[in-house]
């Protein structure tokens, strides 16, 4: 397996609706191993196939309590899509790997179901709560081209994201 980098924001590939897969192969059994050992490399919770720039429709979660170097237990998701959501809505404070340093609240179901394509090519679903439900919804939104700060009002998207810029400039100084 192999860590690979990650992009930023506002790398185009981020804002791109993301290709079904039509066949597992092992290119595509590959990537998903190698953006699980890049999620952990990172140290998220959770990452989705145009994160490392690949325009498909996959997203690798994990969001159990684990030490560094610990195996985890990631879940592999092809072609995901919420198919039931709460109508509960609770707001967490997210961030992403792509978008370093920047936080934002995100008001988002509290359950959701999911249906997708398991590595073996079976249809399956799973019903998250919690973490898990939010982890979800934040990897689907990327795959078709939102971003955390999409939820935010004009004046505090321009705000965070002006922050952000800053914050880019300024690391790549060092």
């Amino acid at each position: 397996m192999s860590v690979l980098p990650i992009h930023f924001h506002p790398d185009a590939v981020l804002r791109k609706k993301c290709e079904t897969v039509t066949e597992i192969t092992t290119d595509i059994l590959t990537l998903l191993d190698d953006m699980v050992e890049t999620m952990y490399d990172e140290d998220g919770i959770g990452l989705a196939a145009p994160q490392v720039n690949v325009p498909k429709r996959l997203i690798v979660v994990d969001v159990e309590q684990r030490e560094k170097g610990e195996p985890g237990t990631p879940i592999k998701l092809i072609n995901p899509e919420v198919i039931m959501k709460s109508d509960n809505l609770t707001v967490l404070d997210e961030g992403c790997l792509s978008l370093p340093d920047m936080r934002v609240e995100v008001a988002r179901p509290d359950s959701v179901t999911v249906r997708y394509m398991g590595i073996n090519g079976a249809t399956q679903e799973i019903h998250a709560t919690d973490l898990l439900a939010k982890c979800l919804q934040h990897e689907i939104d990327h795959l078709n081209g939102v971003l955390i700060f999409d939820y935010l009002s004009p004046l505090k998207r321009n705000i965070v994201l002006r922050r952000y810029q800053k914050n880019m400039r300024h690391a790549g100084d060092m």
